[in-house]
């Protein structure tokens, strides 16, 4: 690859898992850093048994969610639970500058990778440990995933109808806000110890990176005493405000009117019916009253276009509108395919398939995508003889005492 990167020279020993810890990695290696992802196969990540799976067969090397994770990473697989894979991990330490922990309290102190451990290996070590709620307190143990703290964040409690039960916020939602904040403080760490030639402990509680996104609806109850609830697709400083119907087959468009100016601008695009001249939706507060006449009123006008109309007429007059798009939608969208977001990888059981790139791009140093996420194991011969220096007999014996594992024992897998 030409140019150099900004975390080229960086590198990194990855145990992490699922969701925070491996997406904080693949950040780095986007953008240049040396990532070794180690995994087990008598106990894969869940992300390799969800689907969607390559024609829809399950199998640990077959999930392209597992696969978009880990991008730029070479992948081992290792038993940590042998003495001897511990001094394997050790080796990987001293090479690393970083170490990155995605597990419950306990669990890689219990095989000597805790970061004081790691410390005592390599003093100037930089180590993350992200999970649900920390290292420490009452609740640090509770296990889970970003399903289960999204509702303990208080996302759930806002999503939904006010009629209803709180819905499940879509995917893992704590899980796309947490790596970042990781990753701005690696970024803080590395520079701290170029400065200062010491190493960092980085420790996160994804519940309180996910609590940060509420900040509005947390100061509104610590000022004014308001409890936040579900209110669909309301909101209370706009008015229509929320997701209509529009021509086609489960098509629809959102669309936000906060001023007077706005309203009657929209009053103009949809021709100046003569409903919009009552006095129910003369004013903000009338509108809001009667919101839910006023959203039947709108939607009769947009059923009569396309999302992608309504938000072209809605846009061109100063209103803030835009199309619910599907895959297909964002797959084909112009503007996407401009800055070359979907980027099409060959992985070794997959094939060919898409990738995210970063939703960002550094002007001098760009994220480079060049490879797939790896199978289990996929690059155990480059690591264990190139980086680590093991010899052909001592791999061989390592392979024979399975401390570098090959077989799955995972019910209905498919290897």
């Amino acid at each position: 690859m030409e140019g150099k990167q900004v975390f080229q020279g960086v590198k990194v020993a990855d145990f992490s898992w699922v969701g925070v810890g491996p997406q904080t990695a693949r950040e780095l290696a986007e953008h240049g850093a040396t990532v070794i992802r180690i995994e087990y196969h008598r106990y894969p990540e869940i992300l390799r048994l969800s689907a969607p799976f390559k024609d829809s067969i399950p199998g640990i090397d077959r999930s392209a969610f597992g696969a978009c994770y880990n991008t730029n990473k070479y992948g081992i697989s290792l038993d940590l639970n042998k003495p001897k894979g511990q001094e394997v991990a050790r080796r990987l330490v001293m090479w690393a500058d970083i170490v990155t922990d995605g597990m419950i309290p306990g669990v890689m102190k219990k095989w000597g990778l805790d970061y004081e451990s790691c410390r005592q290996i390599k003093p100037d070590i930089i180590y993350y440990s992200t999970n649900q709620q920390g290292q420490h307190g009452p609740h640090s143990r509770h296990a889970g995933y970003g399903l289960q703290t999204a509702p303990l964040t208080g996302f759930c409690e806002v999503t939904g109808w006010a009629d209803r039960p709180p819905t499940t916020i879509h995917g893992a939602y704590t899980d796309f806000i947490s790596p970042f904040y990781l990753a701005i403080a690696l970024i803080a760490a590395l520079d701290h110890r170029r400065r200062t030639g010491k190493g960092m402990y980085l420790e996160q509680s994804q519940l309180e990176a996910g609590i940060s996104f509420l900040g509005p609806a947390i100061l509104d109850y610590a000022v004014n005493g308001r409890l936040a609830t579900r209110m669909g697709n309301r909101d209370p400083y706009a008015v229509p405000h929320g997701c209509y119907r529009c021509l086609g087959v489960d098509r629809w468009c959102v669309i936000t009117v906060r001023t007077d100016e706005e309203w009657e601008a929209l009053c103009q695009a949809m021709g100046e019916p003569d409903w919009t001249e009552h006095p129910k939706f003369s004013t903000f507060l009338a509108r809001k009253q009667n919101e839910d006449e006023l959203d039947r009123m709108v939607e009769r006008w947009t059923l009569d276009y396309t999302p992608e109309e309504v938000m072209y007429i809605l846009q061109t007059a100063g209103i803030p509108a835009g199309v619910v798009k599907n895959p297909q939608d964002l797959f084909e969208d112009p503007q996407v395919k401009h800055r070359g977001h979907f980027q099409v990888l060959e992985h070794k059981v997959i094939g060919a398939h898409a990738y995210n790139a970063p939703a960002y791009k550094l002007s001098k140093t760009p994220a480079r995508l060049w490879k797939a996420g790896p199978c289990l194991g996929e690059d155990n011969e480059y690591v264990y003889k190139e980086i680590l220096g093991y010899g052909d007999e001592e791999i061989a014996d390592l392979l024979a005492e399975g401390v570098i594992t090959t077989e799955a024992d995972v019910p209905g897998a498919v290897v």
